[in-house]
């Protein structure tokens, strides 16, 4: 039997954080959450302790915070998620240190390095013979003008969050071959120019979004659940979903199942895939190795995927577990303004709108059973545009 007195200690506290919070209280666990920075999930009445630590990104310092929190506040064996790239890429290059004070879900950086830069991840894909879109790896700006381009292309960051800090996007569009080297340039500014890609971009991609999110252990997979992101925020080029819908889609679970035996991979995760209508065929974005924005969409579809990593981590087998189709997921303070600027855009109708928006089965932060963070979100709403841009 589990012993819920060991809880999980949750690492970052925005909405996808919140969402793990609530999964696992729904199964007796408490959590413990940590943040460098305000956030909205410290204002769940399922956040049993709430502790400020150092920056994600000084690193020594943080990896120092946990284990004294394991020693000074008997945290010790506690469940350890984290829920953002910079502390994945931390904790997986630290595990087995912090593996002598916690549970500690996230893979090892053999494993994780394979999602945390993009240029590994379809390396090792192609080798599988998963499709990917059109990439070009450019070693200077001498190789530029030999890439033979099709515009509009975008340039994108293999490390993501880095880019994201400077920018606040995920991607520049370039459509010319003026703004190949004006964009080239500005990124070199940004990020070492080994992690610079450009990619083709597939015409209608945001309309064509899915994702494979598995409990994945052993080379297999004991529950899942698969969906369309419906709408993005911003649309074209989206940093977080913002409207999604659980269906069945076989050919993303075969694609996903090797990847993930590729990669030797454990623990949840979602595999973002974009299908080209061109021929028809899924291809592969990014890989998330931990909880993404709207995975509580798997709990209100009948998965509780955070519940079985955790009981996983308690030596509790998990049995396969199906998932429900049509599950809605949204977050109401960005799907709203996407969904207006749609319609002035004439990319949406009043009635697809309204349509898209009925029977919501859940909801990233408003919950009648758990307020406050809702409350607390709209009030941050400045510093999170100022921080994140959303």
């Amino acid at each position: 039997m589990i012993n819920n007195e060991v809880g999980a200690i949750v690492i970052g506290g925005h909405f996808h954080a919140l969402g793990l919070i609530r999964s696992l209280a729904k199964k007796g666990v408490k959590s413990v959450l940590i943040d460098h920075e305000p956030c909205m999930a410290r204002y769940s009445r399922y956040v049993w302790k709430y502790y400020r630590c150092p920056h994600f990104s000084e690193s020594e310092k943080f990896i120092r915070f946990l284990i004294r929190l394991a020693d000074q506040f008997k945290l010790k064996n506690y469940v350890l998620f984290p829920t953002c790239d910079e502390t994945i890429f931390t904790i997986s290059k630290n595990k087995d240190l912090l593996s002598a004070y916690f549970k500690v879900t996230t893979p090892a950086w053999d494993c994780v390095k394979y999602a945390y830069n993009k240029k590994l991840t379809y390396s090792i894909a192609e080798n599988a013979g998963i499709p990917i879109p059109k990439t070009y790896y450019p070693a200077s700006e001498k190789d530029l003008p030999h890439l033979k381009l099709n515009y509009p292309v975008v340039l994108k960051p293999a490390v993501v969050y880095r880019f994201f800090k400077r920018t606040k996007t995920k991607v520049f569009q370039i459509n010319n071959e003026d703004d190949l080297f004006k964009y080239y340039r500005l990124a070199c500014s940004i990020i070492p120019k080994e992690e610079i890609m450009l990619q083709e971009k597939i015409q209608d991609a945001c309309n064509n979004l899915y994702s494979f999110c598995p409990w994945f252990k052993n080379k297999q997979v004991l529950a899942q659940v698969t969906a369309k992101r419906l709408r993005q925020h911003p649309m074209e080029f989206g940093q977080a979903s913002t409207l999604a819908v659980s269906m069945r889609v076989p050919e993303l679970e075969t694609l996903g199942v090797e990847l993930l035996r590729a990669i030797n991979f454990y623990g949840i995760c979602e595999i973002e895939f974009l299908l080209d209508s061109r021929d028809h065929k899924y291809k592969l974005l990014e890989i998330n190795p931990r909880v993404w924005g709207w995975h509580t969409i798997a709990s209100a579809a009948g998965v509780n995927l955070p519940w079985y990593l955790y009981s996983d981590m308690m030596g509790k087998e998990i049995r396969k577990q199906g998932f429900l189709e049509g599950v809605k997921w949204r977050r109401f303070i960005t799907d709203t303004p996407t969904a207006i600027t749609e319609i002035f855009r004439g990319r949406l109708t009043w009635k697809e709108y309204t349509h898209s928006v009925s029977h919501i089965h859940e909801h990233a932060v408003f919950s009648y059973n758990d307020p406050l963070p809702f409350f607390g979100e709209f009030f941050m709403l400045p510093y999170l545009w100022k921080k994140r841009g959303f």
